[in-house]
């Protein structure tokens, strides 16, 4: 059995795991206050060419949105988020129980735009509703698209000009930054949004978030908000010498291109096949719709998830590649996709 379920199956790169094993009896100090933080701070701020920004190391991404967003927002004040968006489905009410609403919008491709959030705006107008502040958008989406430059140009300037806070999940950012249709920079990125994140759990890390927080105006207190929710860590040097690693040498954009490499051949064997997909999705997830007697198949040898009903005979499924799927792998599943199909 083969899982496509997710890019966090296996445990960290060799790299990464060897640097661990190298610094294991050097003492240092905690809570990140390391020397090997320091320097994967310092690497971070020099890529995203912003010396000023804050960067502070998490272990996973609904404690880095959780401790983000509560620390940016006033009791009053609410999220935006589009309806497929990460901390509205799958983290549990995290952000709700912090004591901030989302406010959800419907999308058709898993990305906000500054219409649908100016409509957000002109429906909550009085302090007789919660205070609409931060615009939450992931990058890649749920659903795999991602933003180009344009886009998100677009929103930062709405956001500004409304006095609202643009913050970006970014737990498959290298996906993004490293797809074939991306035309936007990690240091523009930077420029555009307020604070964002840089994920390293589902890019080779064993765990771990980076957040970088761009605005002089969030910045006070942030580490008393993260011992607060459990999110300072007293061995911090484990995440930042994973961080280190991963800006060593290109190492980050190196694990998502490949991941990003493999799902491009999936994508590509599955349309020649004749399937089509729910979504466009350019990253490293792929959702095609296939017949339900084929997904019953081919789970007999792969793990996946199936996402959605299309109808009574089709369902569409997702497959995640990552930093560590193997040829063999991808090569085998479109052996057994293909022969299926073909199989009278």
């Amino acid at each position: 059995m083969y899982s496509f379920k997710n890019d966090y199956s296996e445990g960290a790169h060799p790299r990464i795991l060897q640097a661990l094993i190298n610094t294991n009896l050097e003492q240092s100090e905690g809570y990140g206050m390391d020397a090997f933080t320091q320097e994967a701070s310092r690497l971070i701020r020099e890529i995203i060419q912003q010396p000023k920004a804050e960067v502070h190391l998490l272990s996973g991404g609904t404690q880095t949105n959780l401790t983000a967003l509560a620390a940016f927002l006033r009791p009053h004040e609410a999220v935006i988020a589009a309806n497929t968006g990460h901390i509205l489905v799958h983290e549990t009410g995290a952000i709700e129980a912090t004591g901030h609403k989302i406010l959800s919008v419907a999308v058709s491709n898993g990305k906000l735009t500054p219409e649908q959030i100016e409509a957000v705006l002109i429906e909550h107008c009085d302090e007789h509703m919660v205070k609409p502040r931060l615009v939450y958008i992931s990058n890649p989406t749920e659903i795999g698209s991602i933003y180009q430059k344009a886009e998100l140009e677009q929103l930062s300037q709405f956001c500004k000009a409304n006095a609202l806070l643009l913050y970006m999940d970014g737990a498959r950012l290298g996906s993004a930054l490293c797809s074939e249709e991306n035309d936007l920079a990690l240091a523009e990125l930077a420029a555009f949004v307020d604070a964002f994140y840089i994920g390293g759990t589902k890019n080779g890390a064993l765990l771990g978030e980076a957040l970088v927080i761009c605005n002089d105006s969030l910045k006070d207190d942030f580490r008393f908000h993260m011992k607060q929710k459990g999110a300072l860590l007293a061995k911090g040097k484990l995440l930042g010498i994973q961080f280190r690693e991963l800006f060593t040498d290109d190492l980050y954009f190196e694990l998502a291109r490949h991941a990003n490499l493999m799902a491009g051949q999936l994508k590509q064997a599955i349309e020649q096949a004749g399937y089509p997909f729910l979504t466009h999705s350019p990253s490293n997830q792929v959702f095609p719709i296939l017949p339900n007697s084929v997904i019953t198949k081919l789970q007999e040898k792969y793990a996946f998830y199936i996402w959605s009903k299309v109808n009574e005979e089709y369902s569409s499924i997702r497959l995640v590649t990552s930093w560590a799927t193997s040829q063999e792998a991808v090569a085998a599943f479109i052996d057994d996709l293909i022969q299926l199909t073909n199989k009278p």
